[in-house]
């Protein structure tokens, strides 16, 4: 499939948060972008995942590649001016990072802490609110931005817990910031993967079991995988899809169809 895609982005520059190794939905946008001719610029959460990433980031081509932890002050906005000062500009923003703490996490919501529920809310939704701000005056000829929900954000999914309204919050954010960006040609979409094998979905109670019952439960009969969410967004991020935004995009196989 990758030798078919044509360069429609080429000129483009993405940003690209939340590639933790190569099975990451993050990585498997970067790799869509760069195969439809995207200039990248990638992030690594810290020393731990420097290694992991740096390759990837290489093999990518990326020209920009630095660390970013959102809950550390002053990190965000050291990638945007990094980013205007290297590229003047930016098209393409991916927020594709999540986290709960894991006592908050594996409880149930009624045993959520205030404090759990902050950091969760500030990490998975808040922050992307932040980079839309920062990333925002850098898309001077308009741009496509990107995060990350799940069906759990309307329909309950048993043990996905704290960060079904954690979801349910971004994605209202996504509507929201299409509103009020729209005037600026700068599109918001939330992207609904299916269940994925991925690092941080690991810490899902009886994932393999939702793994197995999303399989059963789409009529196209199997698994999406990175590079469909990838090419999903690298689609979107093209003037074919210039009037579209504000909704969420299921990329799960036609399963949040079928009750």
């Amino acid at each position: 499939m990758e030798d078919a895609i044509r360069p429609v982005l080429t000129g483009h520059r993405a940003l690209v948060v939340g590639i933790a190794n190569d099975q990451s939905i993050a990585y498997g946008c970067a790799r869509a972008f760069r195969n439809a001719g995207a200039e990248l610029a990638v992030t690594w959460l810290n020393d731990k995942a420097r290694p992991h990433v740096e390759p990837l980031a290489r093999a990518l081509e990326a020209p920009i590649a630095l660390p970013l932890d959102v809950a550390v002050p002053g990190q965000l906005e050291d990638v945007f001016a990094e980013i205007e000062k290297r590229w003047g500009g930016l098209d393409i923003l991916v927020h594709s990072i999540a986290f709960a703490p894991g006592e908050d996490l594996r409880g149930g919501l009624l045993d959520c802490s205030a404090e759990g529920f902050a950091k969760a809310m500030d990490v998975s939704c808040h922050s992307f609110i932040r980079m839309a701000r920062l990333a925002a005056p850098l898309m001077t000829r308009g741009g496509t931005m990107f995060a990350m929900s799940y069906y759990g954000a309307n329909r309950v999914v048993p043990n996905y817990n704290v960060m079904g309204p954690v979801k349910a919050a971004l994605e209202a954010a996504c509507r929201y910031l299409a509103y009020e960006l729209g005037p600026r040609r700068i599109r918001v979409h939330a992207i609904s993967p299916g269940p994925l094998k991925t690092r941080a979905a690991s810490g899902l109670k009886d994932f393999e079991l939702l793994l197995n019952q999303a399989a059963r439960k789409a009529p196209l009969g199997e698994l999406v995988d990175i590079m469909d969410v990838g090419y999903a967004c690298a689609y979107l991020a093209t003037p074919f899809a210039h009037r579209v935004t504000g909704g969420t995009v299921y990329v799960d196989g036609g399963a949040n169809i079928v009750a």
